[in-house]
């Protein structure tokens, strides 16, 4: 509730869409502890079917890594993603094309990077990618897509609601109105 009046803004609804086409995975089976074990954020992987990806969400690219195997994006709402293609592709040096830079803003849909797939295969640990909520805990009721087919930029992977949410502060607040409601102006 402080946060929310005095301090940084807490992400609201938000629905992450896939980057990728492939097989959805649960982050536990991806095949590199610091992944599986959750140490950067919670999370789901896809198995991509082919090298390009798209943006999740709307919002703006914090970050694209030099060896462009790695995205760090903030959606519209707050919540920050990492899209980590692959495992152990840092070595690769960057071999993949970059679309966009640090700064741009993108739609969801809006095209990221495009990978040559069969050279991850050939060249790193695997071509499972990551996606990762960096700042997890300012989101509540977070549902995630555990398994299935992932078609880019259009089936929801991870979605929350800020329904629970706000229920809990208006509790908190007790007497004291929400900062939000403007009925009591």
């Amino acid at each position: 509730m402080f946060k929310k009046w005095f301090g940084k803004q807490q992400p609201k609804e938000e629905t992450i869409t896939a980057p990728l086409d492939g097989t959805i995975m649960r982050l536990e089976d991806v095949p590199d502890p610091v992944f599986a074990q959750k140490m950067m954020g919670d999370g789901l992987a896809i198995d991509p079917a082919d090298g390009d990806v798209v943006a999740p969400v709307d919002g703006e690219i914090v970050q694209l890594f030099p060896t462009k195997h790695a995205i760090g994006l903030r959606s519209e709402a707050g919540v920050e993603l990492l899209i980590h293609v692959g495992i152990d592709t840092v070595s690769m040096n960057g071999e993949g094309f970059a679309y966009v830079k640090a700064g741009d803003r993108v739609k969801r849909g809006d095209r990221l990077l495009s990978i040559d797939l069969p050279l991850v295969r050939e060249k790193a640990k695997s071509a499972v990618t990551p996606i990762i909520i960096t700042n997890g805990d300012a989101l509540e009721n977070l549902k995630k897509k555990a398994e299935g087919a992932a078609a880019k930029g259009d089936t929801a992977l991870i979605s929350s609601e800020d329904e629970i949410r706000a229920a809990k502060e208006h509790l908190l607040c007790g007497f004291f109105p929400h900062p939000d409601d403007k009925s009591w102006n």
